[in-house]
């Protein structure tokens, strides 16, 4: 199942999720329990797809044993593999939620309404990029030793799309995360953690200014935190709010639509819409407060309405129907809101409601959040490196190929993307690869190829190469 390369003293705490389901799984079969259901959420987070053929004979040595297998995947080998297929859309939020499909693969692929059955039959794909970048500046690393890293050295290149590669625990993140990353963040920002062993860091530019790594931790610290709070849009709602006529009169500044400070917000929820009561041997239990009925705010902040809409309906709001809302109208407000909103539609989480707590949103979602808030910022932020570990997690094909625009949108304002990925539509669209391997551990560790695409197929040592063949050739 790919797990090779843990160590027995691994603790639990820093495992994947992907992972402690795969371990789930290994201690299922010893047990030869029959008459289960096994219900697992996408299992090849972090997999190679080397190591993806391994699940799905793991997935169908269980249903062998007389058990049901239902997995949650986006995964096309699994999606593929798998006898029966629910497919849910046909498009995110409230343009979803809809059984587009049920049946079997083969029945699936006439589907012309379902964007998973376009996307396996190649009525849309995400294309090769007609050309690669060329690059001139780059990122030396020299002697590279972190846990399993030989002694490497490599050059990172800047103002492209540079994906790493290799199997499970070839060394991927022990390059990226434990030493490029805290190298270059104590370089640029003079602050971060203690890199991990290497000998010399050297960058080609004096231009670059910053790195970014887009991790997938939560948005907020606090239980009041959601995404248009995050990318500075709810600033603009709030001041759009204040200036309402019965604002105006009952003397309402933009802070009274806020549930972080009194004044506005309900007293007895202070602003989160529930109330938690913990309970002394059991989880704690939420209830929708009883004083604001989970709206937030107090009675008189709520009878401010702008275009037939209080405060609350505007949260409940998706993304895509905000900036419908506020695009009709011909207020220099209301088009701040609709530009600080549209990097979320583009990164494809315009299901999400304004509103939605970031303790709600996965991880895949809250590192999108991050990434939409780079998209709105001021073109004249000086050029910056930003590293994303396994940024298709979760995603669909579809929500894939907005990815992919997001990153060349911000390669052209100048900056630099490097991403840790296994997913081969990703890898394709890459200006540059560098894979390690061979394989994981003990195994691993070793700079296997670094080049284009193109030129990684013809690698016989690389896995990745082997696998990208198909997705290059078609």
């Amino acid at each position: 199942m790919g797990l090779g390369y843990l160590t027995l003293n691994r603790l639990s705490s820093t495992l994947s999720g992907g992972e402690s389901q795969r371990i789930n799984l290994a201690t299922s079969l010893g047990s030869n329990l029959v008459g289960s259901l096994y219900i697992l959420d996408e299992p090849s987070i972090g997999l190679h797809p080397r190591d993806t053929s391994r699940l799905i004979d793991v997935l169908k040595h269980l249903k062998k044993l007389g058990n049901t297998v239902l997995v949650v995947e986006h995964d096309e080998e699994i999606i593929r593999a798998a006898d029966e297929i629910i497919d849910i859309g046909p498009k995110a939020g409230r343009l979803g939620g809809e059984v587009v499909f049920h049946g079997t693969n083969k029945a699936l692929y006439s589907k012309k309404n379902s964007l998973t059955a376009r996307y396996l039959t190649g009525e849309m794909q995400i294309p090769v990029p007609m050309i690669r970048r060329k690059w001139h500046n780059s990122i030396e690393i020299k002697g590279a030793r972190e846990n399993n890293l030989r002694n490497l050295t490599i050059k990172f290149p800047l103002n492209n799309l540079t994906v790493i590669t290799g199997v499970s625990g070839s060394g991927k993140s022990s390059l990226v995360g434990s030493v490029l990353y805290p190298a270059l963040s104590r370089h640029l920002n003079e602050y971060g953690k203690q890199p991990g062993e290497f000998d010399q860091l050297t960058i080609d530019t004096s231009s670059l200014g910053s790195v970014e790594f887009v991790d997938q931790n939560p948005i907020g610290r606090s239980s009041r935190s959601n995404p248009v709070t995050y990318l500075k849009a709810y600033d603009e709602i709030r001041k759009l709010y204040a200036v309402q006529q019965l604002s105006k009169y009952n003397h309402f500044s933009p802070s009274h639509f806020s549930f972080n400070v009194d004044g506005g917000r309900c007293d007895e929820c202070q602003g989160e819409g529930i109330i938690k009561v913990e309970m002394q041997f059991m989880a704690d239990v939420e209830l929708v407060c009883e004083s604001c009925g989970g709206k937030r705010f107090k009675k008189e902040i709520l009878d401010v309405r702008y275009r037939g809409k209080n405060i609350h309906n505007i949260l409940e709001q998706t993304v895509n129907e905000a900036i419908d809302f506020f695009s009709s109208g011909e207020d220099s407000l209301e088009k701040r809101i609709v530009e600080k909103l549209r990097p979320l539609s583009d990164v494809g989480l315009g299901y999400i409601k304004l509103g939605q707590a970031s303790s709600t949103l996965s991880g895949g979602e809250s590192q999108r959040v991050k990434l939409a808030s780079y998209l709105g910022k001021e073109r004249s932020i000086s050029p910056s490196v930003f590293i994303f570990d396994e940024p298709t997690t979760g995603l669909h094909f579809h929500d894939i190929r907005k990815l992919l625009d997001s990153f060349n949108a911000l390669i052209e304002r100048g900056h630099s993307i490097l991403i840790i990925e296994h997913n081969l539509e990703v890898i394709k669209c890459a200006d540059w690869v560098i894979d390690l391997g061979p394989g994981g551990g003990e195994q691993g560790g070793n700079l296997i190829f670094e080049g284009t695409p193109e030129e990684l197929i013809k690698c016989d040592k690389s896995y990745t190469g082997k696998y990208l063949r198909p997705k290059l050739r078609t």
